[in-house]
């Protein structure tokens, strides 16, 4: 948590999740971190009240005012200025209620959310997902840090199916994995992926398309150097070099409202020819290159064939 803030901006440190996902723990611990101090005052905007209380102790030596906020109307632009004018914080903390949708947030205008984290229970996570998917998306969806806990005891193709959904959702955040020992080495955990890695030509199935794209994204090394074959669909663009197109595919990352198209950059001599919505069954070779729109290195595909190919009607799922 620390970037240098402009001093027009009102600072929002967004800390979100389900209930008893150990929110509260979290902000506690980061509060007596010395590297969250603080000459100013600070403002706790909680929004729910779980099983764990804030401790008196801490938020007098941290210069920490707590408000509680029982409805979600109550939270208005008009209402936290008020509060920003009562208090007068260097900076606020808002612990978000997982059961309000944070796509309705409202903040006075010169406030900023200057960092936002996810806790989740790794336990109840599978519960949440089945039945909560519209709400952690937009949970998640601007998370920088999800950190899911209380992983004891779950057996390695579910954290690492957990990680691939949230990385759907939000593909540029950073996700730890935690048990009771603490931080779990995400390297060492054994990948159940529905395809050989070690094939002469790696077959991606339309049904494990997702699967394929968002390990591809994470682990481009493990594909480096290896054929590939999927079937997908076209997009170009003015801006793309002359010889490049995007083959991929419409996905839902969380609800309806989410849809989006997941596909790596490729060159091919067909692409002049290929146009936007059209299908294709593509061979390619997967490399490691800077790109700009990934901002950073990530898959560039070098196509060996681009052939036409049936339209697949059904959506990427996570």
């Amino acid at each position: 948590m620390g970037k240098m803030i402009e001093d027009e901006i009102m600072p929002l440190f967004l800390i979100n999740g389900f209930l008893e996902a150990g929110k509260t723990q979290f902000l506690q611990f980061t509060m007596e971190q010395e590297y969250f101090q603080t000459e100013g005052r600070t403002l706790l905007i909680v929004c729910e009240e779980g099983d764990t209380e804030y401790d008196e102790k801490i938020l007098k030596a941290t210069r920490t005012d707590v408000v509680y906020v029982e409805d979600p109307s109550q939270l208005t632009p008009e209402f936290l200025t008020e509060q920003e004018l009562l208090h007068n914080p260097e900076r606020v903390l808002m612990e978000w209620n997982g059961m309000w949708n944070q796509d309705d947030l409202r903040l006075p205008k010169d406030w900023q959310v200057y960092q936002q984290i996810t806790i989740i229970d790794g336990s109840t996570f599978d519960l949440y997902l089945a039945n909560m998917k519209p709400l952690l998306g937009a949970m998640v969806r601007n998370s920088e840090l999800i950190i899911i806990n209380r992983c004891d005891g779950i057996l390695d193709e579910k954290l690492t199916s957990y990680r691939r959904g949230l990385r759907a959702m939000c593909r540029n955040c950073e996700i730890v994995l935690e048990d009771e020992n603490g931080e779990i080495p995400q390297d060492t955990l054994e990948e159940d992926l529905p395809y050989d890695l070690n094939a002469p030509v790696i077959q991606i199935k339309p049904e494990d398309y997702g699967i394929w794209y968002i390990d591809c994204m994470d682990n481009t090394e493990r594909y480096e150097g290896k054929m590939v074959e999927f079937t997908a669909m076209v997009l170009k663009s003015d801006k793309f070099p002359k010889n490049y197109f995007v083959p991929g595919r419409m996905a839902m990352t969380c609800c309806e409202a989410d849809m989006t198209f997941l596909g790596f950059v490729c060159k091919a001599r067909e692409a002049r020819n290929l146009e936007t919505r059209q299908w294709v069954h593509v061979k390619a070779k997967v490399a490691k290159e800077y790109w700009q729109d990934y901002g950073g290195e990530g898959p560039v595909l070098y196509a060996e064939s681009v052939e036409p190919a049936k339209e697949i009607k059904e959506i990427v799922q996570f």
